[in-house]
This record gives structure tokens, C-alpha cells and sequence, in this order.
């Protein structure tokens, strides 16, 4: 076949280019560029791009002044409380204040009435048996039936500076556990943490963030008072495995502990326990 000779062949002219199958891979080698990119470049080049009209960029500025106090009204209005709710916090709240004064008048009722049946317990019994007085007296001592005066030591203890933001700066219940365990150890006679005396029963525990002294709420700062001789409950606190935890939480968490001494305290009565059962002991109540 000579150069220039035409074929005309109809198979041959309804071949498919050799390279058909590599169109897309020609196109992205060639023509990277999208054809309305390519344009919008070739018209920037040439210093043919328009200018945003002054009309949009006006109506984008209100559009997003509009977004944005529609944000702020809105977001204000979720954190608004509504009236029912603040209602009935305000209801909650003046209840409670009256159930906790009447709790208050109640008490100090019931402590009047047992100082008043005391009174007249001891005048009946101390013309025919002064010694049951005396021990009466000294097993309300001991139980805490009865206020306790006399000198001893008050200890303070604070929580640190950041215990805001720090769960570890608050003084725990284990803490004033410890501290009234080695105050015991150390000669104590009486005990109150925050006027509420310390008995036999009673418990020193957390409920949640709070410390209940004997199922009542106490806060810090926490005042510790405890009766007894005052050397002796410095010497012993100061030997302590308390003194020391104390001090390691006052390093470490700026926890503050004070202590100081006086020769005139007072801890208060605590509550009057009620007596379900008693019996003498004996042989069979052993076995029992």
C-alpha cells in the first residue's frame, strides 16, 4: 500500500482511537482544571472579574446581623427561667425555711421539758437518795444527756483556698474522724464538732458534698471543742497520727487547723436516747 492511498474500508473506519479507554486519565493529565475554573482564571488574568455588587454585600451584612440576634434571643430565652419553675423554687424554699424553724423550736422545747424533768428528778431524789443523783449526773456526762463545762482545747479546721474547684481541699469526714478519734485518745471527756455533742452512737459521715455529725448537716469552718485537761489533749493531739495527716493536708491542699485552749467551754447536751429494752444481766441473758 502506498503512502497516501486511501482504504476504504468500513470496519477499519469504525475503530474506536487505540487510546479510548485512557479518555478519563487524558483528561485529568491535560485539562485539570474545570472548564467554568478554567474561565473564571482566564477572565481574572485578563482583569475581566467582576466586583461583588454592593447590593449583596449589603444584604449579607443584614442577613447576618439578623442570624446573630436571633442567636442571642434565642439563647437568652433558654437560659431565662420560666415563671412555673421559679414559682416553685420560690414555694420549696420558703418551706423549707419554715420546717427548719419549726424543727429548731421543737428541739429547743424538748430540751427545756428534760431540763425540767431532770430538775425534778434530782429535787425528788436528794433528800432520800443523794448518791442515785450523783451517778445520775455522771452517767449524763457520760451518755451526753448533759451539757458538759469545764477547760480543754478548740480545734478549727478550714478547708483550703481552691476547694471550689478542688474536691481534695475539702475537709472529709474521715478527717474529722480522725481528729476526734486521737482527741478521745488523748484524755477527752467531752465532745462537740460544731455544737453537736459527740456520744457513743453517734456517727461522723458524708452525704454527698456535706458531713453529718449524728445525722445533722455541719459546714466548715469546723470547730472541734473538747473538755478535759488542757495539757494532756495538746500533748496527745500533737503526738498524733492526726496531727500529722493535718499537716500533710495543710502542705498539700492549704487545709487551715488551729488550735487553742481556754479555761472556760461549754459542750452542749446532746439528744436524750430512748430506751426500748433493758434487763439485769445475768446467766440466761448471756445465753441468749
Amino acid at each position: 500500500m502506498t503512502p497516501g492511498h486511501h482504504v476504504d474500508d468500513p470496519s477499519l473506519a469504525k475503530r474506536p482511537p487505540v487510546d479510548a479507554s485512557m479518555t478519563l486519565l487524558n483528561e485529568v493529565m491535560h485539562r485539570p482544571l474545570d472548564a467554568g475554573y478554567a474561565e473564571a482564571a482566564r477572565r481574572k488574568a485578563r482583569g475581566e472579574a467582576p466586583p461583588r455588587r454592593n447590593r449583596t454585600v449589603i444584604w449579607l451584612l443584614v442577613l447576618a446581623v439578623v442570624l446573630g440576634f436571633s442567636t442571642a434571643s434565642a439563647a437568652q430565652q433558654l437560659r431565662a427561667p420560666q415563671p412555673g419553675v421559679v414559682a416553685a423554687r420560690e414555694l420549696l424554699v420558703e418551706e423549707i425555711t419554715s420546717r427548719r424553724a419549726q424543727l429548731a423550736e421543737r428541739t429547743q422545747t424538748n430540751t427545756d421539758l428534760q431540763a425540767s424533768i431532770d430538775e425534778l428528778r434530782d429535787a425528788a431524789l436528794s433528800s432520800s437518795d443523794p448518791e442515785a443523783v450523783e451517778q445520775l449526773t455522771q452517767d449524763g456526762l457520760s451518755n451526753g444527756t448533759i451539757a458538759a463545762r469545764g477547760q480543754g482545747i478548740v480545734v478549727t479546721v478550714e478547708n483550703g483556698p481552691n476547694a471550689a474547684d478542688e474536691p481534695a481541699a475539702l475537709v472529709q469526714d474521715s478527717d474529722l474522724q480522725m481528729l476526734v478519734n486521737a482527741l478521745w485518745a488523748s484524755g477527752a471527756e467531752a465532745i462537740a464538732v460544731n455544737d453537736q455533742r459527740l456520744t457513743s452512737t453517734t456517727a461522723i459521715r458524708s452525704a454527698g458534698s456535706a458531713i453529718l455529725v449524728d445525722l445533722v448537716g455541719v459546714s466548715a469552718p469546723y470547730e472541734v471543742v473538747a473538755i478535759g485537761g488542757t495539757n494532756d489533749l495538746e500533748t496527745g493531739l500533737a503526738r498524733s497520727s492526726a496531727a500529722r495527716q493535718l499537716s500533710a493536708l495543710g502542705s498539700q491542699y492549704g487545709i487551715k487547723t488551729n488550735v487553742s485552749s481556754s479555761d472556760e467551754l461549754t459542750v452542749p447536751a446532746g439528744p436524750t436516747r430512748v430506751l426500748f429494752y433493758a434487763g439485769p444481766v445475768g446467766k440466761d441473758n448471756d445465753e441468749g
